[in-house]
């Protein structure tokens, strides 16, 4: 416990096997001056970046209840027949070189709204041990998507692209290849003050610039190698903006944006997964036609699908594999994630929230 006075942290060792208490060992610690002088300035009242994040976490809580509650409807699913649900939040910082990843939620408001019990907070202890925290969802490919035959990547593209290797025959592989619609998205608000390129129909009106396209692929980034992850605080306008020159159009900024998303995928398909023959796409980039079509041209001697193809709807994949990995938590089974976030060894990922 550490109060509200911050002078420190206590720790105390308590049997409660007898009619009375017994207190068997305590510790306390005094705050560095420095953490004590970071918690005095969090602790000031005022509508600051902490007001923030708590009204922004109560907000979507409601949101998520709404979601699951409309998923009840539609499915016929009663509530009570539903074990947990897996609660991934929002991702508002990725720093895991950092020590720290930040997925802001309220899996109790969440249980009040619904009466099931969540799984929520799943990253942060594969941070704690050592991980990156990202890309989680391979092991759940590997679970589901995996061909005895024929080897696979399952490539999601979200705001972020990410790929898992599904080698035939050996194990899983997953990382984040680097921007998937992140960049395209920011863009085009900028200039057509749209959410995002429907169907690429944008970028297809441009051409790529190949001298734009080559600075952006000598980011440092695209020569790591796994275990990796990224996130907006990498890649974002500021980053586009210090590398693209003022005479390139709107357009073939968007064509070029494009080609990067579908060029960091495939080289590094090309570089840590050769063997691959099949390629599934899943996130909401599955839907942009053109990048699909980028993708597949890049692709020759491979097929390249959705994960439609294998059973489960493109823009579901993310939302399955939190699903699973709330079921393993509740199970108590532990996640290898060390050949893909670098943790020390097989975790128990989630906090469970009881109903």
């Amino acid at each position: 416990m550490s109060g509200t006075s911050l002078d420190g942290a206590d720790a105390a060792i308590i049997d409660f096997a007898h009619e009375a208490p017994r207190s068997l060992g305590l510790a306390s610690i005094p705050f560095p001056e420095s953490l004590r002088s970071a918690l005095l300035a969090l602790s000031e009242s005022g509508e600051d970046g902490v007001d923030a994040v708590a009204q922004a976490s109560c907000l979507l809580a409601d949101l998520y209840a709404e979601a699951v509650e409309l998923a009840l409807r539609e499915s016929g699913v009663r509530p009570e027949a539903v074990t947990a649900i897996g609660c991934h939040g929002q991702t508002v910082r990725h720093r895991p070189e950092r020590g720290y990843t930040v997925q802001i939620n309220d899996p109790a408001r969440l249980v009040e709204r619904i009466g099931i019990d969540v799984v929520a907070d799943f990253r942060r202890r594969d941070v704690a041990a050592g991980g990156q925290g990202a890309p989680l969802v391979p092991a759940f490919h590997d679970a589901v998507f995996r061909s005895a035959t024929l080897s696979r990547a399952i490539v999601n593209i979200g705001g972020i692209s990410n790929a898992s290797l599904l080698p035939a025959g050996s194990p899983h592989l997953g990382y984040d290849c680097g921007p998937g619609n992140v960049l395209m998205d920011a863009w085009i608000h900028r200039h057509l003050g749209a959410s995002y390129d429907a169907g690429g129909a944008w970028a297809a009106r441009g051409k790529v610039n190949e001298a734009l396209l080559s600075r952006l692929l000598d980011d440092e980034y695209f020569a790591r190698v796994p275990p990796k992850s990224t996130g907006r605080e990498r890649f974002n306008l500021s980053w586009l903006e210090a590398k693209r020159d003022g005479d390139t159009p709107p357009e073939d900024v968007q064509a070029t944006l494009l080609e990067l998303t579908a060029r960091a995928i495939l080289d590094s398909i090309q570089r840590f997964g050769p063997e691959t023959r099949e390629i599934y796409l899943c996130g909401g980039g599955a839907r942009n036609a053109i990048l699909g079509s980028r993708i597949a041209s890049l692709s020759p001697g491979r097929r390249v699908s959705d994960t439609q193809a294998l059973g489960i709807a493109p823009e579901a994949v993310e939302a399955a594999a939190f699903a699973w990995l709330a079921m393993k938590s509740v199970r108590r089974e532990a996640i290898d994630n060390t050949r893909v976030t670098g943790a020390r060894g097989p975790r128990i990922l989630g906090a469970i929230y009881p109903r």
